[in-house]
């Protein structure tokens, strides 16, 4: 396929936006800093001549806040990182983390698949503390007729992004998703990534976090949280070209991104 090719089919491909929007006041893990917006200049506080003039505002968020993506690094057992490294010989406070950080995350470019459980379970948001086992996902790729492959990126809808605008029910803590079998459903399965629609990923409460241990730490998959997967289960698109870059924060281990879910027409 020559570059022109490809863009002419990229052109004319379908695209989902995937990510959450931000403003003041979106739902945020207690652990993490909010979300700050403040316009810094207006239209008219300056004019040029001939009368034009700029905005520009200044913002503020935790690299955890809103659509974003775990780093390697965002979670250490034992005090050790992915792979064996001891976090507290290669973190500073300025400078971040030297080992598995966001800035070292490649643009992805990957298969994605969606895992529709609250459509499976035929409501529109998964109840809090429900259990993502196994058996739903399994049984979501026969009913979607897809296959989870390594190197995939799999979203699981829990239909949680309904509740984007209620603060107070994401502050709870008390959310569906995955417990550690769910996390080693994902791993046997060798994907690249996994994320969902709500804050921890995971079944919270959830003390420990077997699940970012058991993907982050044991076996080096990133983690995405807060996206926004209705108008792909609206459409029943459940295989799809999913595009998303991290920002890239120096040692960070975290950042916001922009997901995509490209499919071709026809």
């Amino acid at each position: 396929m020559t570059t022109q090719d490809l863009i002419s089919t990229l052109g004319a491909a379908e695209v989902y936006d995937l990510g959450q929007p931000y403003f003041v006041g979106i739902p945020r893990h207690p652990n993490h800093p909010p979300y700050l917006y403040s316009m810094t200049k207006r239209h008219g506080d300056i004019l040029t001549p001939n009368g034009t003039s700029s905005a520009a505002e200044s913002i503020a968020l935790g690299t955890h806040v809103g659509t974003h993506i775990d780093a390697l690094c965002h979670f250490s057992c034992g005090g050790f990182l992915y792979g064996g490294h001891k976090a507290a010989e290669v973190q500073s406070t300025t400078g971040g983390m030297r080992m598995h950080s966001v800035d070292q995350v490649k643009p992805m470019l990957r298969r994605g698949v969606l895992l529709d459980i609250a459509g499976q379970q035929g409501v529109q948001a998964l109840p809090k503390e429900f259990a993502i086992t196994p058996e739903m996902m399994e049984r979501a790729e026969r009913e979607q007729g897809v296959e989870v492959r390594a190197g995939d990126v799999v979203l699981l809808r829990t239909g949680w992004a309904n509740y984007w605008s209620d603060d107070e029910l994401f502050l709870r803590q008390v959310e569906p998703g995955p417990e550690l079998p769910g996390g080693e459903w994902l791993s046997a399965r060798k994907v690249f990534a996994a994320g969902s629609d709500t804050i921890c990923f995971e079944r919270v409460p959830s003390p420990n976090m077997p699940v970012h241990v058991h993907l982050l730490v044991e076996n080096g998959i990133h983690i995405l949280e807060c996206l926004n997967m209705e108008e792909l289960a609206r459409g029943r698109v459940y295989e799809f070209l999913f595009v998303a870059v991290p920002m890239k924060i120096q040692g960070g281990t975290g950042a916001p991104v922009r997901p995509l879910a490209v499919v071709a027409k026809g």
